[in-house]
């Protein structure tokens, strides 16, 4: 194995190995501290790790077996690493991200009676759902706008995330304001990169493949092909345009799912720091 991929894979796994350390601390911590919590935040705080959890095992996962899904490349020699099993964990642990979103933004929502914020968290978890089905389609089908399209859908659910977070930030105390400032801007961040980098690539990817009349998999084709073939690839060429995103997705993504974990009770039930209507300076 080349030694810039040995090193590589070796980081995602080495921060993959943390990620699920951090996570138990965290949970061990919740748990000591139980009979300090509100019965709300309390059975808040357990859907999130639950939720959590699902999302820093496949992550964990992913890291382990790496696949470059459209190419059929992988890192291990494994049906482990199959597409179709890659894909699978992947679906399950993005859904699980996207509800911690929906599950937070639906509290607060409550908490500050903002219905267009229980509007749009009732909205996430079905656009993320389609985004998925868009995934699959581009994985099976090797048809780049499926990617485009799931993309698409992950930037414009974040800037729903965005637009709740600021109509809902009048409505709450001082207290919580720098909290949903600071993941207002990192949203931002992520939308600007998702519509100035990611979909862009994929829109690009797919123009070349349909001006050079590139034949594509059927849904049955692809589902038999992502089964039963995977390419063991070591070369660093070969996975340096994926080195980029696997590498934040799989650490900062994660950082940001475990620390929901803790939303719950630092907003105080989505309550006791949320401003009594009129009292917001």
């Amino acid at each position: 194995m080349a030694l810039s991929t040995l090193t590589w894979w070796w980081c995602l796994c080495g921060v993959s190995l943390l990620n699920v350390m951090v996570w138990s601390a965290s949970v061990a911590r919740i748990r000591r501290q139980r009979a300090l919590h509100h019965p709300v935040s309390g059975a808040a705080t357990r859907m999130q790790i639950l939720l959590s959890g699902g999302y820093v095992l496949g992550c964990a996962y992913r890291s382990a077996f790496p696949v470059y899904d459209l190419q059929r490349l992988c890192l291990v020699d494994s049906w482990l690493s199959s597409v179709i099993v890659g894909r699978s964990v992947a679906t399950l642990a993005e859904l699980c991200f996207a509800a911690q979103w929906a599950f937070l933004l639906r509290g607060v929502s409550r908490a500050t009676d903002s219905s267009a914020g229980e509007r749009a968290a009732r909205l996430v978890v079905p656009l993320i759902a389609v985004a998925e089905l868009c995934s699959w389609y581009a994985v099976l089908t090797t048809s780049n706008v499926g990617h485009v399209l799931e993309e698409s859908i992950w930037g414009l659910c974040a800037a729903l995330l965005i637009g709740s977070l600021a109509f809902i930030w009048p409505r709450c105390s001082r207290e919580v304001r720098p909290s949903l400032t600071i993941a207002g801007a990192l949203g931002f961040i992520y939308v600007i990169y998702m519509f100035e980098v990611d979909v862009p690539m994929y829109w690009a990817r797919w123009v070349a493949d349909v001006t050079q009349a590139r034949p594509y998999l059927s849904v049955a084709q692809g589902l038999a092909d992502a089964s039963g073939r995977w390419v063991v690839s070591h070369r660093w060429a070969d996975w340096e345009s994926e080195v980029v995103w696997m590498s934040l997705y799989f650490s900062v993504a994660v950082w940001f799912s475990i620390g929901l974990i803790h939303a719950p009770r630092f907003l105080g039930s989505y309550n006791g720091l949320v401003a009594i209507e009129g009292d917001c300076s």
